[in-house]
């Protein structure tokens, strides 16, 4: 048998105190089962499993296994790992706290512990939800009262604990992101305006950094064959499903 893969408690701890994963180990830890677990946490038993496997694989080993008994004739517990992350997320979340109030001046310092390949990264805040068949629409407001939108799952939304309120950041590639230089006239929902800042011109394709009304930097590509130039006009269109929404 291998040896198992050294557990990553620095990404499996990556998270908001309030993570709603951590709840749910927690609570498996004290009654033994994962539905009930879930029914404990308000959450539904897809998302309860959606937070073991997530936890799992960022901590890079298991992290529930497996018990004789429990609720329904099959139970489950904590491994040692598991118990681990519960330990070591208390110790953290004792001294994150600590730092947060001696940084609690800027106001904005718990947005730069996320690392992302993802170019747009927004402070927003949840203005409301919308439940559909494919998923939750979250209605976001950037700083200026601008709003976009974001498809999230219902187990996302469960797991992250969105609600009306709720300060979160919204991701989402530059390379999903097309600019044009004309306001759209047809499909004009989540469109952003804002101010042509840099184009950066490769493989005959150029890249745009504008700047929306509320100060932040999108970066998108040039839609067709459109012209662009700094000071310029330009809107992007930033499609729901391609918003990643995460607690900062």
């Amino acid at each position: 048998m291998s040896n198992p893969s050294p557990l990553r408690l620095d990404a499996a701890l990556g998270h908001d105190i309030a993570d709603k994963r951590i709840d749910v180990l927690r609570r498996i830890d004290a009654v033994g089962s994962i539905s009930e677990a879930a029914r404990d946490a308000g959450i539904s038993y897809k998302a309860a499993w959606q937070a073991i496997e997530t936890l799992g694989n960022l901590a890079g080993t298991p992290l529930v296994e497996k018990a004789v008994g429990g609720s329904g004739g099959g139970g489950a517990q904590l491994t040692t790992a598991g118990r681990q992350v519960l330990e070591a997320f208390d110790y953290f979340a004792q001294v994150r706290q600590v730092a947060m109030q001696q940084a609690s001046a800027t106001g904005h310092v718990t947005a730069f512990g996320l690392r992302t390949s993802m170019r747009n990264q927004w402070v927003c805040r949840v203005r409301e939800l919308a439940p559909g068949a494919h998923g939750q629409m979250v209605t976001l407001a950037l700083s200026d009262g601008t709003l976009m939108q974001a498809l999230v799952t219902h187990e996302s939304a469960q797991l992250l604990g969105l609600e009306p309120g709720l300060t979160v950041l919204a991701l989402c590639k530059a390379t999903a992101v097309p600019v044009q230089s004309e306001p759209p006239v047809e499909d004009t929902e989540n469109v952003l305006a804002g101010q042509v800042e840099v184009v950066t011109v490769s493989s005959g394709k150029a890249e745009i950094s504008m700047r929306l009304g509320c100060g932040a930097i999108l970066v998108g590509f040039q839609n067709g064959g459109q012209a662009f130039a700094v000071g310029q006009p330009a809107w992007a269109r930033v499609d729901p499903a391609a918003v990643v929404v995460a607690l900062p």
